[in-house]
């Protein structure tokens, strides 16, 4: 007998919108989860190719006391400069891209997973929803997003206003999708979620 091979949905959305919360609701129904975030943080760990290259261009200042790169720091350079922003991504996609398709190959032949799904604030803009069965988007008001954040990172709201507007717009991103989820306070993810994947059977 021939077995299926895993649905593999393409997961974005803005910070805030609530990728984690439908991750976390996906798992219960045998989906492989790829994180591109935390992938991000793990290829400029110290001693990666993509470590020697920021700090190449970004210079030693970005460096904490055990010489790892500190994402605050490094944050707060790009999210005020697009160039310098666009110049980090050009580094990173490549390896963080490298991963995610090594991991859907691996993902790929276990029988236990009915999904895998790419949880990828730049799904779109890294070209990764060309390999997926499916684009979800996950959307929220920015009012929303901003509350949700704020309880989150504890940020001044500014800086969170800079991280957001560095995003592409959910206007941008909405022609590639087969599925939005529109998660404002109050809704029901996991029913919303449980309807969608009856359809996929």
């Amino acid at each position: 007998m021939i077995q299926n091979k895993p649905i593999i949905i393409g997961l974005t959305g803005g910070t805030g919108c609530g990728k984690s919360t439908v991750c976390s609701i996906l798992k219960n129904y045998n989906a492989y989860i790829i994180d591109a975030d935390k992938i991000g943080h793990y290829i400029i760990k110290k001693g990666t190719n993509a470590y020697f290259e920021i700090v190449d261009y970004f210079g030693e200042d970005i460096l904490d006391s055990e010489k790892q790169i500190d994402r605050k720091k490094l944050g707060s350079i790009v999210f005020s400069d697009k160039k310098k922003l666009a110049y980090l991504d050009s580094i990173t996609h490549k390896y963080i891209i490298k991963e995610i398709k090594d991991c859907i190959n691996i993902a790929k032949d276990n029988q236990d997973y009915k999904y895998i799904v790419i949880d990828a604030p730049l799904l779109i803009k890294t070209n990764l929803h060309k390999i997926v069965d499916e684009v979800w988007i996950v959307h929220c008001s920015l009012e929303t997003r901003l509350k949700r954040l704020i309880k989150r990172d504890n940020l001044p709201k500014d800086i969170l206003l800079k991280r957001i507007n560095n995003q592409t717009p959910f206007e941008q991103n909405k022609k590639y999708a087969d599925f939005i989820i529109f998660n404002e306070e109050g809704a029901n993810l996991e029913e919303i979620i449980k309807q969608k994947l009856k359809k996929e059977v």
